[in-house]
Protein backbone atom coordinates (compact mmCIF):
# COMPACT_ATOMS: atom_id res chain seq x y z
CA UNK A 1 0.00 0.00 0.00
CA UNK A 2 1.23 3.47 -1.06
CA UNK A 3 -0.40 6.57 0.87
CA UNK A 4 0.38 9.82 -0.19
CA UNK A 5 -1.16 13.49 1.52
CA UNK A 6 -1.78 16.38 -1.21
CA UNK A 7 -1.22 19.44 1.19
CA UNK A 8 -4.20 19.14 3.58
CA UNK A 9 -6.84 19.09 0.76
CA UNK A 10 -6.67 15.60 -1.01
CA UNK A 11 -4.85 11.98 0.00
CA UNK A 12 -4.45 9.05 -2.85
CA UNK A 13 -4.04 5.75 -1.11
CA UNK A 14 -2.98 3.13 -3.77
CA UNK A 15 -3.99 -0.73 -2.55
CA UNK A 16 -3.75 -3.34 -5.39
CA UNK A 17 -4.09 -1.11 -8.52
CA UNK A 18 -6.56 1.11 -7.18
CA UNK A 19 -5.99 4.47 -6.20
CA UNK A 20 -8.46 5.56 -3.80
CA UNK A 21 -8.17 9.61 -4.21
CA UNK A 22 -9.95 12.17 -1.16
CA UNK A 23 -11.04 15.34 -1.09
CA UNK A 24 -10.08 16.19 2.85
CA UNK A 25 -11.78 19.00 4.08
CA UNK A 26 -14.87 17.66 5.47
CA UNK A 27 -16.06 20.25 7.60
CA UNK A 28 -16.30 22.58 4.53
CA UNK A 29 -17.91 19.58 2.80
CA UNK A 30 -14.58 19.75 0.64
CA UNK A 31 -15.84 22.93 -0.60
CA UNK A 32 -13.39 24.12 -3.12
CA UNK A 33 -10.92 26.94 -2.34
CA UNK A 34 -7.21 27.70 -4.05
CA UNK A 35 -5.66 25.11 -1.97
CA UNK A 36 -8.16 22.74 -2.92
CA UNK A 37 -7.86 23.67 -6.65
CA UNK A 38 -4.18 23.10 -6.30
CA UNK A 39 -4.72 19.96 -4.59
CA UNK A 40 -6.87 18.16 -7.17
CA UNK A 41 -4.83 19.53 -10.11
CA UNK A 42 -2.08 17.69 -8.21
CA UNK A 43 -3.47 14.40 -7.19
CA UNK A 44 -4.60 14.16 -10.87
CA UNK A 45 -0.74 14.94 -12.21
CA UNK A 46 0.56 12.31 -9.81
CA UNK A 47 -1.76 9.60 -10.83
CA UNK A 48 -0.41 9.89 -14.71
CA UNK A 49 2.35 8.62 -13.74
CA UNK A 50 2.36 6.60 -10.46
CA UNK A 51 3.29 3.14 -10.72
CA UNK A 52 1.04 0.24 -10.24
CA UNK A 53 -2.14 2.41 -10.77
CA UNK A 54 -4.78 0.46 -12.99
CA UNK A 55 -8.18 2.44 -12.01
CA UNK A 56 -9.15 5.43 -9.42
CA UNK A 57 -11.76 5.99 -7.12
CA UNK A 58 -12.63 9.84 -6.23
CA UNK A 59 -14.65 10.99 -3.41
CA UNK A 60 -14.99 13.38 -0.42
CA UNK A 61 -14.78 12.66 3.02
CA UNK A 62 -17.37 13.47 5.69
CA UNK A 63 -20.61 14.40 4.28
CA UNK A 64 -20.74 15.50 0.72
CA UNK A 65 -18.40 14.79 -2.06
CA UNK A 66 -18.16 18.62 -2.83
CA UNK A 67 -20.17 21.30 -2.02
CA UNK A 68 -18.68 23.44 -4.78
CA UNK A 69 -17.03 26.95 -4.45
CA UNK A 70 -16.13 27.92 -0.85
CA UNK A 71 -18.30 31.10 0.25
CA UNK A 72 -15.25 33.56 0.86
CA UNK A 73 -13.59 32.73 -2.66
CA UNK A 74 -17.22 33.94 -4.47
CA UNK A 75 -17.32 36.80 -2.35
CA UNK A 76 -13.89 37.48 -3.91
CA UNK A 77 -14.87 36.92 -7.35
CA UNK A 78 -17.95 39.39 -6.93
CA UNK A 79 -15.30 42.15 -6.74
CA UNK A 80 -13.68 40.85 -9.97
CA UNK A 81 -10.22 40.68 -7.64
CA UNK A 82 -8.40 37.77 -8.48
CA UNK A 83 -5.01 36.28 -7.32
CA UNK A 84 -2.11 35.85 -8.88
CA UNK A 85 -0.55 33.34 -7.72
CA UNK A 86 -0.31 29.45 -8.42
CA UNK A 87 -3.69 29.19 -6.19
CA UNK A 88 -5.54 31.18 -8.96
CA UNK A 89 -8.34 29.05 -10.06
CA UNK A 90 -8.11 30.71 -13.69
CA UNK A 91 -4.45 30.76 -14.27
CA UNK A 92 -3.92 29.00 -17.89
CA UNK A 93 -2.39 25.54 -17.12
CA UNK A 94 1.33 24.58 -19.05
CA UNK A 95 -0.81 22.53 -22.08
CA UNK A 96 -2.92 25.92 -23.01
CA UNK A 97 -5.78 23.69 -22.47
CA UNK A 98 -7.27 24.39 -19.32
CA UNK A 99 -7.28 27.04 -16.22
CA UNK A 100 -6.57 25.94 -13.27
CA UNK A 101 -10.31 25.82 -12.26
CA UNK A 102 -10.87 23.41 -15.57
CA UNK A 103 -8.11 21.54 -15.11
CA UNK A 104 -9.43 19.97 -11.50
CA UNK A 105 -12.39 18.58 -13.89
CA UNK A 106 -10.40 17.70 -16.63
CA UNK A 107 -7.45 16.00 -15.67
CA UNK A 108 -9.21 13.01 -14.71
CA UNK A 109 -10.00 12.92 -18.76
CA UNK A 110 -6.09 13.15 -18.92
CA UNK A 111 -5.58 10.42 -16.34
CA UNK A 112 -4.84 7.19 -18.77
CA UNK A 113 -6.86 5.16 -16.08
CA UNK A 114 -10.59 4.96 -15.65
CA UNK A 115 -11.72 7.22 -12.94
CA UNK A 116 -14.65 6.83 -10.75
CA UNK A 117 -16.38 9.12 -8.68
CA UNK A 118 -18.13 7.97 -5.47
CA UNK A 119 -20.61 10.83 -5.20
CA UNK A 120 -22.39 11.43 -2.16
CA UNK A 121 -24.13 14.34 0.07
CA UNK A 122 -23.88 17.69 -2.36
CA UNK A 123 -22.20 18.16 -5.81
CA UNK A 124 -22.70 21.86 -6.55
CA UNK A 125 -21.36 24.32 -9.02
CA UNK A 126 -17.73 23.10 -9.22
CA UNK A 127 -18.62 19.96 -7.32
CA UNK A 128 -20.35 18.27 -10.06
CA UNK A 129 -18.34 19.05 -12.59
CA UNK A 130 -15.21 17.40 -10.49
CA UNK A 131 -17.92 14.69 -10.88
CA UNK A 132 -18.64 14.99 -14.34
CA UNK A 133 -15.05 15.19 -15.35
CA UNK A 134 -14.77 11.85 -13.73
CA UNK A 135 -15.20 8.77 -16.50
CA UNK A 136 -18.05 6.78 -14.32
CA UNK A 137 -20.51 7.98 -11.49
CA UNK A 138 -22.10 6.17 -8.81
CA UNK A 139 -24.57 8.59 -6.98
CA UNK A 140 -26.33 8.01 -3.99
CA UNK A 141 -29.80 8.70 -4.54
CA UNK A 142 -30.21 11.65 -1.84
CA UNK A 143 -27.37 13.61 -2.89
CA UNK A 144 -28.33 17.27 -3.80
CA UNK A 145 -26.58 18.10 -6.89
CA UNK A 146 -27.02 21.42 -9.21
CA UNK A 147 -25.08 23.10 -12.19
CA UNK A 148 -25.36 26.05 -9.56
CA UNK A 149 -23.48 29.02 -11.53
CA UNK A 150 -26.20 31.09 -12.70
CA UNK A 151 -27.58 31.56 -9.61
CA UNK A 152 -23.96 33.76 -8.37
CA UNK A 153 -24.20 35.38 -11.80
CA UNK A 154 -22.10 33.47 -13.22
CA UNK A 155 -21.69 30.46 -16.14
CA UNK A 156 -20.19 27.08 -15.69
CA UNK A 157 -16.21 27.30 -16.55
CA UNK A 158 -14.98 23.76 -15.41
CA UNK A 159 -15.31 21.97 -18.44
CA UNK A 160 -18.90 21.44 -17.18
CA UNK A 161 -20.97 22.27 -20.48
CA UNK A 162 -19.05 19.86 -22.58
CA UNK A 163 -18.70 17.27 -19.98
CA UNK A 164 -22.80 17.77 -19.48
CA UNK A 165 -23.56 18.25 -22.95
CA UNK A 166 -22.19 14.84 -23.36
CA UNK A 167 -24.93 12.93 -20.86
CA UNK A 168 -28.08 14.45 -21.47
CA UNK A 169 -30.05 16.20 -24.34
CA UNK A 170 -29.17 20.03 -25.17
CA UNK A 171 -32.65 20.81 -23.86
CA UNK A 172 -31.86 18.90 -20.60
CA UNK A 173 -28.62 20.80 -20.95
CA UNK A 174 -29.90 24.29 -21.16
CA UNK A 175 -32.37 23.54 -18.67
CA UNK A 176 -30.11 22.48 -15.97
CA UNK A 177 -27.79 25.50 -16.53
CA UNK A 178 -30.18 28.15 -16.77
CA UNK A 179 -32.05 27.31 -14.31
CA UNK A 180 -29.21 26.55 -11.99
CA UNK A 181 -31.92 24.33 -10.23
CA UNK A 182 -31.41 21.31 -7.43
CA UNK A 183 -32.03 18.05 -8.14
CA UNK A 184 -31.46 14.42 -6.47
CA UNK A 185 -29.69 11.52 -7.33
CA UNK A 186 -32.66 9.60 -8.42
CA UNK A 187 -33.21 12.66 -11.24
CA UNK A 188 -29.06 12.53 -12.08
CA UNK A 189 -29.73 8.65 -12.70
CA UNK A 190 -32.98 9.50 -14.82
CA UNK A 191 -31.52 12.30 -17.01
CA UNK A 192 -27.99 10.04 -17.63
CA UNK A 193 -25.89 12.12 -15.24
CA UNK A 194 -25.21 9.18 -12.78
CA UNK A 195 -23.79 5.93 -14.04
CA UNK A 196 -25.34 3.99 -10.94
CA UNK A 197 -27.27 4.75 -8.17
CA UNK A 198 -25.85 3.21 -4.69
CA UNK A 199 -27.23 3.20 -0.73
CA UNK A 200 -23.45 3.14 -0.41
CA UNK A 201 -21.50 4.86 -2.99
CA UNK A 202 -17.97 4.31 -2.31
CA UNK A 203 -17.80 0.56 -1.36
CA UNK A 204 -19.64 -0.23 -4.86
CA UNK A 205 -17.08 2.29 -6.17
CA UNK A 206 -14.54 0.45 -5.12
CA UNK A 207 -15.78 -3.33 -5.68
CA UNK A 208 -16.20 -1.86 -9.54
CA UNK A 209 -12.21 -0.51 -8.98
CA UNK A 210 -10.95 -3.74 -7.90
CA UNK A 211 -12.52 -5.54 -10.93
CA UNK A 212 -11.47 -3.16 -12.94
CA UNK A 213 -8.22 -3.47 -12.07
CA UNK A 214 -8.12 -7.16 -12.37
CA UNK A 215 -8.70 -7.00 -16.31
CA UNK A 216 -5.77 -6.24 -18.60
CA UNK A 217 -4.55 -2.86 -17.78
CA UNK A 218 -3.34 -2.43 -21.25
CA UNK A 219 -6.73 -3.04 -22.51
CA UNK A 220 -8.35 -0.82 -20.30
CA UNK A 221 -6.41 2.13 -21.18
CA UNK A 222 -6.69 1.51 -24.70
CA UNK A 223 -10.35 1.05 -24.11
CA UNK A 224 -10.29 4.79 -22.54
CA UNK A 225 -8.04 6.31 -25.01
CA UNK A 226 -10.44 5.33 -28.09
CA UNK A 227 -13.08 6.53 -26.30
CA UNK A 228 -12.37 9.87 -25.45
CA UNK A 229 -11.08 10.44 -29.00
CA UNK A 230 -14.37 10.18 -29.54
CA UNK A 231 -16.29 12.01 -26.68
CA UNK A 232 -13.57 14.97 -25.97
CA UNK A 233 -13.15 16.71 -29.48
CA UNK A 234 -13.41 20.19 -29.86
CA UNK A 235 -12.03 20.17 -26.41
CA UNK A 236 -9.95 23.01 -26.26
CA UNK A 237 -12.58 25.31 -28.31
CA UNK A 238 -15.21 25.09 -25.98
CA UNK A 239 -13.09 25.52 -22.75
CA UNK A 240 -11.69 28.42 -24.73
CA UNK A 241 -15.21 29.78 -25.22
CA UNK A 242 -15.96 28.79 -21.19
CA UNK A 243 -12.94 31.20 -20.25
CA UNK A 244 -14.18 34.00 -22.38
CA UNK A 245 -17.51 33.61 -20.89
CA UNK A 246 -16.97 33.31 -17.60
CA UNK A 247 -14.05 36.56 -17.75
CA UNK A 248 -16.82 39.02 -19.14
CA UNK A 249 -19.40 37.92 -16.40
CA UNK A 250 -17.01 38.26 -12.80
CA UNK A 251 -16.92 41.53 -11.10
CA UNK A 252 -20.13 43.13 -13.26
CA UNK A 253 -23.17 44.85 -11.57
CA UNK A 254 -25.50 41.88 -12.32
CA UNK A 255 -22.83 39.09 -10.96
CA UNK A 256 -21.88 41.23 -8.00
CA UNK A 257 -25.90 41.97 -7.71
CA UNK A 258 -26.36 38.23 -7.76
CA UNK A 259 -24.25 37.55 -5.17
CA UNK A 260 -25.43 40.48 -3.07
CA UNK A 261 -28.81 39.39 -3.39
CA UNK A 262 -27.80 35.73 -2.18
CA UNK A 263 -25.54 36.59 0.76
CA UNK A 264 -28.61 39.26 1.85
CA UNK A 265 -31.65 36.78 1.10
CA UNK A 266 -33.57 39.59 -1.01
CA UNK A 267 -34.63 39.08 -4.79
CA UNK A 268 -32.06 40.48 -6.92
CA UNK A 269 -32.02 43.83 -8.75
CA UNK A 270 -30.53 43.34 -12.04
CA UNK A 271 -30.16 45.78 -15.16
CA UNK A 272 -30.55 44.35 -19.04
CA UNK A 273 -28.02 44.49 -21.26
CA UNK A 274 -27.97 46.96 -23.66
Amino acid sequence: MTAINIGDRVSITLTDGVADVRMTRPDKRNALDGAMFVSLAEAGERLKTMAGVRVAVLSGEGASFCAGLDFATMAALATGVDSDGRDNPGLLQESGITHLGQQVAWVWQEVPVPVIAAVHGHAIGGGIQVALGADIRIVHPDTKLSVREVHWGLVPDMTGTMMLSQLVRADVAKELVITARMFDGREAFALGIATKLSDTPLDDALVMAREIAGRSPDAVRGAKALLNGLFNAGAAEQFAEERRVIRSLVGTQNQAEAVAANFENRPANFIDPT
